[in-house]
């Protein structure tokens, strides 16, 4: 069995932020060498997300809207958590809502996605770095 591990640091200047990361997946998928298996893709921070969706703008920005209304920003008085200094109880949140990490098939040595599918990095509490674990693992 072959694998790969590899970690990619990111540091959103916002807050918030989506980052389409699929070529640089597809890039270790290549080198790798696996043709058949699989790939996680895991945020290791816990107010970041990977996803799979639709690289499309406007959807983006429904995500935006949509996140801020099930788990505003403001007031940061209203969370419990913030009360230990922090304000980022809603990014925690978020989270949650747009999950941990993602597993992709890996077929013929390439991701092995539906139309429109790509992976995405989302941040909820940018302005300092954080990584992505990547794990391929098959034949």
């Amino acid at each position: 069995m072959k694998s790969l591990t590899e970690h990619l640091w990111f540091e959103v200047p916002d807050r918030r932020g989506f980052i389409n990361i699929t070529p640089k997946i597809e890039e270790l998928v290549h080198r790798s060498g696996v043709m058949e298996g699989l790939c996680l893709v895991n945020a290791m921070h816990i107010t970041a997300s990977v996803f799979i969706n639709d690289d499309e703008p406007g959807l983006h920005h429904d995500y935006e809207l949509w996140l801020e209304k099930l788990a505003p920003h403001a007031p940061t008085t209203a969370y419990r958590h913030n009360r230990t200094g922090e304000d980022n109880a809603d990014a925690h949140l978020k989270r949650q809502v747009m999950g941990r990490e993602v597993v992709a098939a890996i077929t013929k040595g390439k991701l092995d996605f539906g139309p429109w599918e790509q992976i995405f990095y989302g941040e909820f509490d940018g302005r300092r770095r954080k990584r992505v674990l990547v794990k391929i693992i098959g034949e």
